[in-house]
């Protein structure tokens, strides 16, 4: 989200915190920088009427209160996940978004011009779509000249004659405008390809809301909530089909994309399902989603990935985002693109100085606001005034609006030689445009105001009675190091208040028995991909438990029986069978050093190359956390922050790939947390916590949906491998280690409280392996894992009204038959020493699904391999049903046939 307008060129002069006070003012003090256009204050130093009210508000806060306020501001961001991606930006990937506690205000009588023309440039802008796609007069009359669009990489040839049914190209515009040192508006460009700042917007609104009530609510500011609820309703309304519950989908190309907290908040705002490219198929010149109960048709898509990337069969070969086919669709008419595909066009920087002339043309009125002064270089007129003044003009491509500006006056004699030899070369790739001194507003630095520069992007919508332009929107500043008014560039952002000459009360909402809304329950179109991920997410967040226990309990033994204990011993050679130590010897070979194989399992654990440690277990759930947040509250998401921040890995989290299309290598990652084993237990102590939170918030806070089934389904498998895992570690002990494996056992299953209550004795093999095997009220048992897991596969069988096993609920079935009929009286636990060849596998390939008629072994070990088969093997029964499809539905299903006549129904056959 940047503005890359040549209008940012600033005076040296640009004030200082040492200003004066504010006029009026005990404490605010600050200095405009001259020869430009300040908002707050006027030339002779007063301040501007529709900003005097506020300052009063603020001088009255005081210093100390103004600053607890910022900090308040920031931590309400950090709270809410509002993030920025900047690539490549040693601060971070997901860098918290910069909000300024002063806004912007706006006078209403201004206002309503800017409304006024920018409704007017939104016609214009689509009437243009409509031409160029369509009948092409523009060009037959040469209004617009060939070379301007055929050589546009943004002029999309393949939907050249698709034309919505609406006749509307362009349902979003994000147009930035700047003022001029004599107070008038221009245009610097305009965004309809993916037009971001929507969502930041709305939530710099929410947040200071929250930190400046008093304020916002005592003066006459316009809200926004009712132009986004009819942007939604105008959204739903342009499907191409009549249906009584379209079907519309925020298309985003991934966690990657520098906006995409702005996706997941427009998603969740109005309701809409989001989806990426992978979610999407097109079958029969339809566009489908990929759900858990199969393929389930999209009316309408609000784009927000370039359209060259829409569709690798027709467009872009390369693209991994795409949904190929989806230019058909577009052409047959059954899916409505919020924007149109080929939108990019009409952002070109060399079509702004022939919007004159198309206005009077498509429109029949002037343009009501002009934009910066703009001379293409395909014509030769214009190109010698270019290559003539080219120290005071600012030189961009004219096809590619967020492309590099070249300032003319800081490239010498012979930079300015080179680009007037590439101008020459290919003259209509170029533009050249004027250098205006942006204006300033007022912004906290922490102490006292700053006037920093300004660039204002306001929001024009479609509707059902025409396009409306939000009341506010999204005003960036430049940061304190950079004059570029650019958000990769460290600059920040203010929310812009409107304000009205009446009294502006809360948002009217509609009453009941306004409309009628079919209620529903239990809704089924849950993505695959999303199904997958929830899944994982459970998985991981077990594992980072299971991570973490076993790591306090060695930290622990160590401090407390230091290095050569027999428990420490115990513990070593459990950690050994679960597959966690760093080198190939075990413990006990060769006289091993205790002290030091601890501190390397440490160490190897907390390190992020280390794919098998705690901290990559705690990084891949911020990752999927990432990629599923709009199935997450905002409450699980703050727990997921504080996993990252309580490890310490918070600088690791700018290690993921910059571009879904383009991921590069893997990311390198360095040591992790340097962490003193004595230091060790009190932060793993600590790392349980969000994860008991996360766990806590599934379990009390989630419907229960197939979102939730799957994220339990993940945490149920992941735990029942584990317990199996202990198990493994204690048939490997005899002896006095027997009765230490158990006590371990009990600790990493957080169940000692369990057997203390119910034996005052030591810890007993048939006892621990009752309350940890057998004992389904127990959270933390096998058998109570595979009860849920019954449960689950139960409500996820798409059969079950016609009595109809699945695979997977005769693999949950077996496994808890196994569990409740096996003989723990006569179940031998093995004893044998540690095998030296290495860690048990934990994979479904080592371990093949059993023969179904082979009875429950009474050899503890051999019961593992067979419970570790099956539960291996229904998670890969899952993957191929649910996730990759791998697995074709039932011939003879009552429910797929009724699936089947659905779709008949609604194809017209």
């Amino acid at each position: 989200m940047e503005s890359t307008a040549a209008a940012s060129r600033q005076p040296s002069d640009s004030g200082s915190h040492g200003g004066p006070p504010v006029a009026g003012s005990s404490w605010l003090r600050y200095r405009p920088p001259p020869g430009v256009h300040d908002e707050m204050m006027a030339p002779d130093g007063s301040v501007r009427p529709h900003w005097a009210d506020l300052m009063a508000r603020l001088d009255a806060l005081g210093p100390r209160e103004m600053a607890s306020r910022a900090e308040r501001l920031r931590h309400l961001i950090r709270d809410n996940g509002v993030t920025y991606n900047v690539y490549g930006d040693p601060a971070g990937h997901d860098r918290p978004w910069m909000l300024d506690p002063v806004p912007l205000l706006v006078e209403d009588r201004e206002w309503i011009d800017l409304e006024r023309a920018l409704i007017q440039r939104a016609s214009l802008l689509n009437a243009v779509m409509k031409d160029l796609y369509g009948q092409r007069n523009l060009l037959s009359e040469g209004l617009v000249p060939a070379s301007l669009v055929h050589a546009n990489p943004s002029y999309l040839r393949p939907v050249v004659g698709a034309r919505p049914d609406d006749g509307r190209f362009l349902h979003v515009l994000a147009v930035d405008l700047a003022r001029a040192p004599d107070g008038r508006w221009w245009v610097l460009e305009t965004r309809t390809e993916a037009p971001s700042g929507i969502g930041y917007a709305i939530e710099n609104r929410i947040i200071m809301n929250r930190v400046l009530p008093n304020v916002l609510r005592g003066l006459p500011v316009h809200r926004i909530r009712n132009h986004l609820t009819a942007m939604r309703d105008a959204l739903i309304a342009s499907t191409p089909r009549t249906r009584e519950n379209p079907r519309v989908v925020l298309w985003t190309p991934g966690p990657f994309n520098e906006t995409y907290f702005e996706h997941v908040y427009l998603a969740r705002y109005m309701g809409f399902t989001l989806v990426e490219g992978e979610d999407l198929t097109v079958r029969d010149g339809r566009v489908f989603l990929k759900t858990l109960e199969g393929l389930q048709p999209v009316d309408v898509i609000l784009r927000r990935n370039d359209s060259n990337y829409c569709d690798p069969l027709e467009l872009r070969g390369d693209s991994t985002l795409g949904a190929p086919g989806l230019v058909e669709a577009v052409h047959g008419g059954s899916v409505t693109l919020a924007n149109a595909l080929g939108s990019g066009l009409v952002e070109s920087p060399g079509l702004m100085p022939f919007l004159p002339s198309l206005s009077h043309r498509l429109l029949g009125e002037d343009l009501y606001l002009p934009s910066v002064a703009t001379w293409w270089c395909g014509q030769p007129r214009e190109r010698a005034h270019v290559l003539e003044t080219m120290d005071r003009l600012s030189i961009r491509s004219a096809f590619n609006p967020g492309g590099p500006v070249i300032d003319g006056a800081s490239l010498d004699e012979a930079g300015r030689a080179r680009l007037r030899a590439e101008i020459e070369r290919h003259p209509h790739a170029w533009t050249g445009q004027e250098s205006v001194a942006l204006s300033t507003a007022p912004t906290w630095t922490g102490q006292s105001l700053e006037p920093r520069p300004l660039v204002l992007r306001v929001h024009v919508v479609a509707t059902q009675d025409g396009y409306v332009v939000l009341p506010g929107g999204l005003g960036r500043v430049s940061g304190p190091d950079d004059p570029r008014v650019s958000m990769q560039h460290g600059g920040g952002s203010k929310d812009v208040w409107v304000l009205s000459r009446d009294p502006v009360g809360l948002p009217t909402r509609a009453r009941p028995g306004d409309r009628s809304i079919t209620v529903v329950r239990g809704v089924r179109d849950l993505p695959s991909r999303v199904a997958d991920d929830l899944f994982w997410l459970g998985r991981y967040v077990e594992r980072c438990d299971a991570n973490t226990r076993l790591l306090r309990s060695m930290v622990g033994r160590q401090a407390e029986n230091g290095a050569g204990s027999a428990t420490l011993d115990v513990a070593l050679r459990m950690i050994w069978a679960m597959g966690h130590p760093p080198y190939s010897s075990p413990p006990g070979v060769e006289a091993p050093d205790h002290e030091s194989f601890a501190r390397a399992v440490l160490d190897a654990s907390l390190n992020p190359s280390n794919p098998g440690g705690l901290a990559a277990m705690v990084l891949n759930v911020h990752r999927i956390g990432v990629r599923v947040r709009d199935r997450l509250s905002v409450d699980n998401w703050r727990a997921i922050d504080a996993l990252i921040d309580t490890l310490g890995l918070a600088r690791f989290t700018n290690t993921l790939p910059r571009d879904d299309a383009d991921p590069g290598p893997p990311p390198a990652y360095g040591p992790a947390i340097a962490l003193a084993p004595e230091d060790a237990g009190p932060r793993l102590s600590a790392v349980l916590m969000p994860l008991q939170v996360m766990a806590g918030l599934a379990n009390e806070n989630m419907t229960r949906g197939l979102g939730w089934r799957f994220l339990d389904t993940g945490r149920r498998i992941d735990r029942a491998l584990h317990i199996l895992q202990v198990f493994e570690g204690v048939s490997h002990t005899s002896g006095e280690a027997r009765e230490a494996a158990l006590d371990l056992a009990l600790e990493l299953l957080d169940s000692q409280m369990t057997y203390r209550a119910r034996y005052l004795d030591s810890a007993q093999t048939v006892p621990v392996l009752d309350i940890l095997i057998a004992d389904e009220s127990n959270p933390r048992s096998l058998a109570y894992q595979l009860v849920r897991l019954g449960l689950h596969m139960d409500s996820l069988a798409p059969d079950q009204a016609f009595g109809l096993r699945t695979h997977e609920q005769r693999l949950a079935v077996r496994l808890l038959g196994i569990t409740r009929t096996v003989d723990l009286d006569r179940m031998n636990l093995g004893g044998q020493d540690m095998p030296v060849s290495g860690p048990a596998t934990d994979r479904a390939g080592a371990d093949a699904e059993p023969d179904a008629a082979m009875p429950p072994p009474e050899d503890l070990p051999a019961l593992l391999r067979l419970l570790r088969g099956l539960l291996n093997a229904l998670a890969d029964s899952l993957t191929r049903q649910y996730f990759a499809h791998a697995v074709e539905t039932r011939h003879g299903s009552g429910a797929a046939r009724f699936r089947a006549a659905d779709d008949d129904r609604e194809r017209g056959t």
